[in-house]
């Protein structure tokens, strides 16, 4: 069972949406186990206090050291079968996340994640973990829907998780540059805004030679454009 730890000062801020659909039963079937650690609970004052000004002064307040060195030692330490664990700090500044990050994330038996609030962490919060990763480049509130991101994106390598797992193979991403063919369902021709939108001939003919070239052919374009529209 792969398991994902997610330190926050908000620990039911996911909770509707890991309990739904892929990972309700994902969960239920013991495929994997996610779990969050309110990080005011490694605090010593009464106030429960996990932030401060930043020597130096600047606008906002950052996650103070401490509780999360705490944190991450109690956590790590933790009686568990699991024996490879990665711990994940989510930063702006961090690398960022693609598809190639979830396959090798998904090896690991275990991921620690540190999700910030306010203006980031104090720095000596990066000698503590393995990498920092961003999804992308713009800021959120905090590290809790990135996350999200990743343990979704990595719960997708795990066998079972999704229905059919060849349908992963054939993700867009799985290389650089790489989008999946289009796709279309029944009916075959609708209408919008006085326009009929048909459904590729070729997907109707039943020759499946011809249907597998044009979904590399476009494949390949969209790769194009992709390659084009990033330079």
């Amino acid at each position: 069972m792969k398991q994902f730890d997610i330190i926050t000062i908000f620990p039911n801020i996911l909770d509707s949406y890991f309990n739904e659909s892929l990972f309700k039963r994902a969960q239920k079937n013991k495929l994997l186990k996610i779990k969050t650690h309110n990080l005011r609970q490694w605090t010593t004052d009464r106030h429960q206090t996990i932030d401060d000004r930043p020597y130096g002064g600047g606008v906002g307040l950052v996650f103070k050291a401490e509780p999360i060195m705490k944190a991450l030692t109690q956590v790590e330490s933790r009686k568990s079968k699991v024996y490879k664990v990665r711990k994940i700090l989510l930063a702006a500044n961090g690398k960022r996340f693609v598809q190639k990050d979830a396959k090798r994330l998904s090896t690991y038996d275990r991921l620690i994640f540190i999700c910030p609030r306010y203006e980031g962490v104090d720095a000596r919060v990066e000698k503590m973990v393995d990498e920092k990763i961003s999804i992308g480049d713009y800021v959120l509130s905090g590290g809790e829907l990135a996350a999200a991101v990743i343990i979704e994106s990595v719960s997708r390598h795990i066998p079972g998780f999704v229905g059919k797992q060849e349908s992963v193979a054939f993700d867009s991403h799985r290389e650089e540059g790489y989008l999946e063919h289009p796709q279309y369902t029944r009916p075959e021709v609708i209408k919008y805004k006085g326009k009929k939108l048909r459904v590729p001939k070729v997907l109707l003919s039943g020759h499946h030679g011809e249907i597998g070239k044009w979904r590399k052919d476009k494949a390949k374009i969209r790769k194009s454009k992709y390659i084009k529209s990033i330079n």
